[in-house]
């Protein structure tokens, strides 16, 4: 390669504007416990208003998205989210005659407890609190709170039996 080959600097521009895209800023504003791992294509939206616990496993793909105006996103010790999940803390009113893109928002707090596991393309809806030692089957779309020690799934996501 010589100077003025350009796949050299083409490479360069590529790995700067690879820290612009929307999943790695936030990143440096999320409280991460020791042991986290995560897939480096996670998608993040108002880190600073994310707290992840300790030895937690967050699969490919996952979407983590806090409020705009202080919807917490807070996830417990041992929380295991498998690939292509997705979880927001923030949503739109439902009025009629105003546009969706008009509606105003409302950002609840979201806060998965400690030792849960999430399954596969599971969607988590703002306000909903999922206690400790949840199982969330893959597939559900949670819109309200799931009891401690409990298997769920279903679409709305409902209790199917207790943990042995």
């Amino acid at each position: 390669m010589s100077v003025l080959d350009p796949r050299p600097y083409v490479q360069l521009f590529r790995m700067l504007h690879y820290y612009n895209y929307s999943h790695l800023q936030p990143r440096r504003l999320i409280k991460i416990g020791e042991g986290t791992r995560m897939a480096p294509n996670v998608s993040f939206r108002n880190g600073d208003l994310i707290q992840i616990g300790k030895d937690c496993h967050i699969g490919d793909r996952t979407s983590l998205w806090a409020g705009d105006d202080g919807g917490k996103l807070t996830l417990g010790d041992y929380v295991s989210i498998a690939p292509d999940v997705f979880i927001t803390a923030s949503d739109y009113q439902l009025k009629k005659g105003i546009p969706f893109r008009q509606q105003p928002k409302r950002d609840r707090d979201v806060t998965i407890g400690n030792d849960v596991w999430l399954g596969t393309k599971v969607v988590i809806t703002a306000g909903v609190n999922i206690g400790d030692g949840c199982v969330v089957a893959a597939g559900a779309i949670v819109t309200k709170d799931l009891p401690p020690n409990t298997i769920c799934g279903g679409i709305p996501a409902r209790v199917l039996k207790e943990r042995d």
